[in-house]
């Protein structure tokens, strides 16, 4: 009889799933969920995002409602950036973090105005997240909703992006800002849509009731926006050199080290969770940075390779692939300080042999059509 205590918990659907069975997606397990890894391939997939517009069923990810007094003032003591600068209608990339100034995970907050905001999370750390934000914040005042269930949420991303979407949307697209977001309505039904994103394009987020998401996927599909998987997301984020949480960053990584100190509004913001250790990190400077990598030829420094100079290990790749647009194999890793300029010269460990390599400025790629 098998043990029971090492079965592992079926995989968790997206109401979007048949939809890919239906297009005959390759699926894969990531964050206990199974999901569509690619549809008619990562390149083809990555090169529809880059040139026109591509779909991602992004539903896996945690969705979180906060509401009440002071809410915006509670969230102030969980993250490193100023929230109390957002008007109704903006929103904040930023990260939770943990006592160590470590990353627990990174975050989307959406201000909607009323002491009301919406959060979006990463997928694997959607049970984590949440304990941690029931844990510290002061539920007498705040009501918190987890809306992960209930809720499609749907990637429409690519130049074209407003092309596809403005014709089954009732509000204006256009006027619509990088990181703003509304509430409106899509095929007469009520919708959440953000101009945020995962691949360094223009493009929306949108989350609505499961129905609609289902005819608004047909309704994108028949209109000619490709249907695409985890693979191409992979690819299309780090080219845009975006972090991926569980790799890049970690609870053993400060926004600092991850060149994220963007994020760090030390002088305009009071106290909060870990400020103590990025105050230090600023005052003295990080030990190591995540930096860009460029390798010559084909050859890829995936993750987990190890990172050499002067045939000393130093660091080690976190992310790498190569470059659908670029043509070239690019990588993050973690390299000491001094080590770190753009320029630098080292080697990556590439089955047992050691290749060149070449600091390079981030991010790989930059679109010319991104508002």
């Amino acid at each position: 009889m098998a043990n029971q205590e090492n079965i592992d918990p079926p995989l968790v659907r997206t109401p979007l799933y048949q939809l890919g069975v239906e297009l005959k997606a390759r699926f894969t397990s990531f964050g206990g969920w199974e999901m569509p890894v690619q549809y008619s391939g990562i390149t083809s997939e990555h090169e529809a995002v880059r040139n026109a517009a591509g779909m991602f069923d992004i539903s896996h990810m945690g969705k979180f409602t906060l509401e009440g007094k002071n809410v915006i003032d509670q969230l102030q003591g969980l993250v490193p950036s100023d929230l109390s600068r957002l008007q109704p209608g903006q929103a904040q990339y930023t990260v939770l973090l943990n006592p160590q100034g470590g990353i627990i995970d990174d975050i989307i907050v959406y201000y909607q105005g009323e002491e009301k905001v919406a959060i979006v999370v990463n997928a694997a750390t959607t049970a984590k997240d949440k304990a941690w934000l029931l844990q510290n914040l002061n539920l007498d005042n705040v009501k918190f909703q987890d809306l992960s269930p209930d809720k499609v949420l749907i990637a429409l991303q690519g130049p074209q992006a407003v092309k596809y979407l403005q014709p089954l949307v009732q509000a204006d697209l256009q006027p619509v800002k990088a990181f703003a977001h509304l509430q409106t309505t899509i095929l007469g039904q009520p919708a959440f849509i953000a101009r945020t994103g995962y691949t360094g394009e223009d493009g929306f987020e949108i989350m609505l009731d499961p129905e609609v998401g289902i005819e608004l996927w047909h309704s994108l599909y028949n209109a000619g926006v490709v249907p695409c998987g985890l693979g191409a997301r992979d690819t299309l984020r780090l080219e845009a050199a975006m972090a991926l949480y569980g790799q890049d960053i970690d609870d053993n990584t400060t926004p600092l080290e991850a060149g994220l100190g963007w994020l760090v509004h030390l002088d305009t913001k009071g106290d909060f969770i870990g400020r103590s250790v990025l105050k230090q990190q600023k005052t003295n400077g990080v030990q190591r940075r995540l930096v860009g990598l460029q390798t010559q030829g084909r050859n890829i420094a995936r993750h987990g390779y190890q990172v050499l100079s002067a045939g000393e290990v130093i660091g080690e790749v976190t992310s790498g692939t190569i470059s659908p647009t670029l043509g070239y194999p690019v990588a993050l890793a973690y390299v000491p300080t001094k080590l770190a300029s753009i320029g630098q010269q080292l080697e990556v460990e590439i089955r047992g042999k050691a290749y060149p390599t070449v600091v390079v400025k981030r991010p790989f790629y930059r679109s010319k059509t991104k508002k």
